[in-house]
Parts: C-alpha cells; structure tokens; sequence
C-alpha cells in the first residue's frame, strides 16, 4: 500500500513539470503544414489556411448549423398520379 502512495506522489509531482502536453509554435506550424499539403492547398488559399491554423484560436467543433426544420413543416410529398 505505501509503494502506491510513493507512486503517486512522484507522479503528481513529475507532472506539472512535464513538457509534453505544451505544443510549441514549431510543432504546431508542422501540424498546419501537414494540414494544407493533406489538402493539397497552393497560393492565396493555402496562405488563408495556414494563418488561420497558426492563430492561438482553439474551435475543433466548426462553425454552427442550421437546426432542421421541425417535422411538421416538412410538406410530404403529392401521392403519384395513375
């Protein structure tokens, strides 16, 4: 029971220290790179992309969409004709 506490105490000490969970601007730079080659981007689009991948703005989810519309305003199709 005590090599678990001394466990978890170095690990709760090690981590704050730790240097992997920050993402420098190199690694980050490669990431947007990888991003628009992936793409296949060139000139004025790929410039566009690597800027806006580059900002310090964290938005993985995308813009927002549309709700649909509710069921009941959905006009059902006309039965065919014979």
């Amino acid at each position: 029971m005590l090599r678990y506490a001394i466990a978890a105490a170095t690990l709760a000490l090690m981590l704050p220290s730790s240097q992997s969970f920050a993402i420098t601007s190199k690694a980050k730079m490669e990431t947007c790179k990888f991003g628009a080659d992936d793409q296949k981007l060139q000139g004025v689009a790929r410039n566009k992309f690597m800027k806006k991948c580059m900002a310090n703005k964290d938005d993985p989810r995308g813009p927002a969409v549309a709700a649909p519309p509710p069921a009941a305003a959905i006009k059902p199709p006309p039965p065919p004709q014979h």
